[in-house]
């Protein structure tokens, strides 16, 4: 990934597997949520939210729903019970698409939830 430009809110095509037990797997959209001062350093690792097109409802308190655009063509929902710390090998380097400062923001209040800070 050297020379690739991460950025804050970027969708990336991630390869989450091998997963275990619940952990959402196989190669899917992820929400690149590592702080933009340390994205411009290029670290080695990058703190994600994995998407999907599905949500069951019992989780709506911990996920986030996303409108189609760019690349992402469908309605797809943010799983904050699922984010993870991943090696940035495991990005694909075309950035799918954007979040705006808000739906950010309402990642990290999900995942605040579920800290219970």
């Amino acid at each position: 990934m050297a020379g690739v430009k991460l950025t804050r809110g970027g969708v990336y095509l991630a390869r989450l597997d091998p997963s275990r037990g619940a952990e959402v797997g196989k190669l899917r959209p992820v929400v690149v949520l590592t702080a933009q001062e340390i994205l411009d350093v290029e670290p080695p690792f990058v703190f994600v939210c994995p998407m999907s097109s599905r949500s069951d409802p019992a989780y709506e308190a911990l996920h986030v729903k996303l409108a189609p655009r760019a690349d992402l063509r469908v309605e797809s929902h943010a799983f904050a019970e699922h984010c993870r710390t991943i090696s940035v090998h495991r990005l694909r380097p075309v950035r799918v698409a954007q979040l705006d400062p808000s739906e950010i923001a309402a990642i990290l209040r999900k995942l605040q939830r579920l800290l219970g800070a």
